[in-house]
């Protein structure tokens, strides 16, 4: 069974008699308006934010999807197994497919490549940089055991590029009109019930206004209030500092300086929640350590801050910062830069300060290495992982994996800030959708429910 039926037959259970004694309809048009960047889709690395992603798996999806329950489901792969303890083997629709999955995770996994989420395939022999493929099939030998690795797969960031070999891989493809997606009949998992989507991009101001004008009938990015569907908050914005470009004293200045719930209450856009941990609350429920005493300021301190020039909290924040670490004697320049640049220069060490938005995956430990990567530490995967990997208990290895968490803190140059989720707001018309255990909208399963007859027209 896939994901969407398994899905729909759980909403049938809940549904009006009417339809659930009928079948579910097919057609019509959704019109989705979503906050967030314009830019076109097409690295999945750098589509991560919970609404990039969202937009990216309708046309592009992983080898499996993590289901309401975390369990993994068939993506694009046709087969995810294990022959051996230590090796997972995927089998692909195709051997076009298996060979452009090989060399996709090859690119992101080397030791120059510009993304944290290569930390993803690191239990792979040879963290996963020579990956090739047999026919239709990619064999993944583990360097050591690792249960994990199946639902790290699932992450989005693994899907497939966009590529003129694999254009759409998703539910629905793009067509020759700019935001028009129409279903694709030939879908593995079973063509959507929609035919098509349209979609507008739009600010948060924008997002209300059309709602309100009845223009859209589903709206990604809203606030939580009475009537919103809101996602686990797993996109993690975390400040990144090079140990050898700032003071020793400059974690100290910071926590000093920053009052998160300060932070996020008053410059981040919700559903968001201050973090004090390594991982998110969703994967790490602990109360925040004291802030410390400021460190004697010798004033004088210049630091350059770089940020997403896409994220409009991220400027917010870096700003905030800038005002908050002046107090602690430093001088704080603001460098907006576009993702693939600060990307670039996150690979290569080329900053000072540096803010960085990640969606992590809801697993503790492949989210920890995805954050240790992140924060300068490479090395530690190699010691960590193992460790973490030999426990075969799934509730204790996530307990593992939290300890280490708070155990490395204060090793890792990087200090975690806040986690935000999704606002997801649906027309009554709008039946089917429900959120993965990514926190994603899975909108191949949704339908557009035919209108209720009015009395006058059932009396007559």
């Amino acid at each position: 069974m896939t994901l969407r039926h398994a899905l729909t037959c759980l909403l049938l259970l809940g549904a009006t008699p009417g339809l659930a004694a009928g079948r579910l309809p097919y057609g019509g048009e959704l019109r989705v308006a979503h906050t967030g960047s314009t830019e076109p889709l097409g690295d999945p690395t750098l589509a991560d934010s919970p609404v990039r992603a969202t937009l990216f798996g309708l046309q592009s999806r992983p080898v499996c999807r993590l289901d309401t329950s975390g369990a993994p489901h068939l993506g694009i792969a046709r087969d995810v197994s294990r022959p051996m303890a230590q090796t997972v083997r995927l089998t692909l629709p195709s051997l076009a497919l298996a060979s452009t999955l090989a060399r996709a995770w090859t690119r992101i996994s080397g030791p120059e490549a510009p993304t944290p989420y290569r930390a993803l395939l690191f239990p792979v022999q040879g963290e996963a940089r020579q990956l090739s493929s047999s026919g239709a099939i990619v064999e993944l030998p583990l360097s050591f055991p690792w249960p994990d690795m199946e639902r790290a797969l699932c992450h989005p960031a693994l899907a497939l590029p966009l590529t003129t070999v694999a254009p759409s891989l998703g539910p629905f493809a793009a067509t020759a009109t700019p935001g028009r997606l129409e279903a694709r009949l030939g879908y593995p998992e079973g063509r959507p019930y929609l035919d098509r989507l349209v979609l507008t991009a739009t600010d948060e101001r924008g997002l209300a206004r059309m709602w309100g004008a009845r223009e859209v009938q589903l709206a990604l990015g809203v606030r939580p209030e009475p009537g919103v569907l809101t996602s686990p908050p797993l996109y993690a914005t975390f400040l990144t500092f090079s140990p050898r470009r700032v003071p020793a004293d400059f974690r100290q200045a910071f926590e000093s300086a920053i009052d998160r719930e300060d932070l996020t209450r008053l410059f981040v856009r919700a559903p968001a929640v201050p973090m004090p941990h390594l991982l998110p609350p969703a994967l790490l429920s602990q109360a925040p350590r004291p802030r410390p005493a400021a460190p004697p300021s010798s004033g004088g301190r210049t630091v350059t801050l770089l940020y997403d020039a896409t994220n409009e909290d991220q400027r917010a924040v870096a700003e905030r910062i800038q005002v908050k670490l002046h107090d602690r004697g430093y001088k704080v320049a603001l460098e907006p830069q576009p993702r693939n640049i600060l990307r670039s220069r996150w690979a290569k060490g080329d900053f000072d300060l540096m803010l960085q938005s990640l969606l992590l995956p809801p697993v503790p430990g492949p989210a920890l290495a995805v954050v240790l990567d992140a924060g300068g530490r490479k090395d530690l995967l190699g010691v960590e992982l193992p460790l973490i990997g030999s426990v075969a208990d799934a509730t204790a290895r996530d307990a593992r994996a939290r300890e280490r968490a708070v155990a490395l803190a204060p090793s890792v140059p990087i200090l975690p800030l806040y986690a935000q989720g999704l606002g997801v707001r649906t027309a009554p018309e709008l039946g089917g959708l429900v959120l993965d255990a990514q926190g994603l909208p899975v909108l191949d399963g949704v339908y557009l429910q035919p209108a209720e007859p009015s009395p006058a027209a059932t009396q007559r």
